[in-house]
């Protein structure tokens, strides 16, 4: 999708509010770059919707409080698939 530079903070915090979505998924999802919506939200976005912008910056400090346990899961998977390979050396 295409917006203008104006719209696309507007658009970007109001997906991430609404799904509670992280970076990554909004960057994915619109097809722009994680510091391109990092710095829309964390910077235009406060001039132009506050309101909005305090609502995603809510969910971005939880999706920052939570990282840490979504990458330990993450690793914690990795390993038990490595474990149930087939090319594993018990």
């Amino acid at each position: 999708m295409k917006f203008t530079k104006k719209d696309r903070a507007l658009v970007l915090g109001a997906y991430i509010a609404e799904n509670s979505a992280t970076v990554r998924d909004a960057a994915r999802k619109y097809g722009i770059s994680k510091s391109t919506v990092h710095k829309d939200v964390t910077e235009k976005l406060r001039v132009q919707n506050r309101e909005l912008f305090e609502r995603v910056r809510a969910v971005l400090d939880r999706n920052k409080a939570e990282r840490h346990m979504r990458g330990g899961e993450a690793t914690k998977q990795k390993y038990i698939q490595i474990k149930n390979s087939p090319d594993f050396c018990k």
